[in-house]
């Protein structure tokens, strides 16, 4: 290496001093508008997508995937904040007029700032994390509705539940929580397939 290109890599490193917060500014902004829209996007999905959904989920689960979506959600905001804070440095701060103040300033400013986008990272990892965990709380907790579900009508009244089989003796239906029932063929009138049943019996 020539003692030109020594000199060159100095004099960048010694500009580098002076560039280094305004660079660190930027990178705040990218991580401040990518964990806005992330918080924006779990509070869009939990309001659209919310109690419908999770009508199948056993209550310890339902409760379990709420309290991880709002955790994951005041991560994301905490996030944000951060970044904000790293990317525009507290409000009523003083102008330095003095260089060496200013370079004290600037010193200090840099490492909050890069602690800051340090623990907004954190956030933004840990709260997309906590929103997979409760999907897969979900996912794992919900009921499988059954594939062939119909609604039989008897000479009694209706039942409704999942299709095992039919024959002369009948239609056997799983109702009730998993009960096998026999409904005898000469009481049939209809058997009409459903999405779901509302209610069992």
């Amino acid at each position: 290496m020539s003692a030109q290109s020594d000199r060159r890599w100095a004099q960048l490193a010694r500009e580098l001093e002076f560039h280094q917060l305004p660079e660190l500014r930027r990178q705040a902004e990218g991580w401040r508008a990518g964990l806005t829209g992330l918080a924006a996007l779990v509070a869009v999905l939990v309001t659209l997508k919310g109690r419908d959904d999770l009508n199948q989920v056993p209550d310890a689960a339902r409760q379990t995937a709420g309290a991880l979506v709002g955790l994951a959600f005041l991560l994301l905001v905490a996030g944000s904040v951060l970044a904000v804070r790293a990317a525009h440095g507290s409000p009523g701060e003083q102008v330095l007029l003095a260089g060496q103040a200013l370079r004290d300033w600037t010193r200090r400013e840099i490492v909050r700032v890069t602690r800051s986008l340090r623990y907004a990272a954190v956030c933004c990892v840990t709260g997309v994390a906590l929103v997979t965990a409760a999907v897969v709380v979900v996912w794992t907790t919900t009921d499988a509705q059954p594939d062939h579900l119909v609604r039989v009508v008897t000479t009694g009244g209706e039942r409704c539940g999942e299709l095992l089989g039919s024959g002369p003796d009948g239609v056997v239906l799983r109702a009730d929580g998993g009960k096998r029932t026999l409904l005898p063929g000469r009481t049939v009138t209809s058997v009409v397939p459903v999405s779901a049943c509302a209610s069992a019996g």
